[in-house]
């Protein structure tokens, strides 16, 4: 790779790290396989930089990368599948705090680490990641309708494993 296109990527990397790393963070839960995650994410964009037509491309790209990289994790570790024993007690070196009650956001990620791997990539697409229903689509290779159900469904998982304290959360 010429050093223009290696100087490009490691300001990318500079750039979007932080970003990769909490999306990978709210995918699986736990902040070393979410370094795992956005490690393979990058070879796999480093493998890629030279052919990309247009730079800016290259978030998305990143994005999708991951998130297709967590699904098909799952589906290979399924039956091995542990559930996260506990929570940071806040966000992992080199990400925003985000705002709101920390109680609350520790509540949300607990019940997101229980709910089903498809339908949790679908929520933080839609719902951390700010994605459009189409862009969900894209990045997961769903129709828009696949994508819309999965996210009433995912909706209905949290809002039942969150029981009782979603009023607390939602009134805090």
């Amino acid at each position: 790779m010429s050093p223009d296109l290696e100087r490009s990527f490691d300001e990318f990397v500079a750039s979007r790290y932080p970003a990769l790393r909490r999306t990978g963070f709210l995918l699986c839960g736990d902040w070393h396989l979410a370094e795992d995650l956005v490690q393979t994410t990058l070879v796999k964009l480093y493998a890629r930089w030279p052919r990309l037509r247009d730079p800016q491309s290259a978030s998305g790209y990143a994005r999708t990368t991951l998130v297709r990289s967590f699904v098909d994790t799952r589906r290979l570790r399924r039956s091995s599948e542990v559930v996260a024993s506990e929570l940071p007690d806040g966000p992992g070196p080199g990400t925003s705090g985000g705002s709101g009650d920390p109680e609350r956001r520790l509540a949300l990620l607990a019940a997101l680490a229980r709910v089903t791997p498809a339908y949790r990539a679908v929520l933080v697409l839609r719902f951390w990641e700010d994605q459009t229903i189409e862009a969900t689509a894209a990045i997961l290779r769903q129709s828009t309708g696949t994508v819309k159900s999965n996210t009433s469904r995912g909706l209905v998982q949290l809002r039942a494993i969150l029981g009782d304290s979603l009023h607390e959360i939602a009134a805090g």
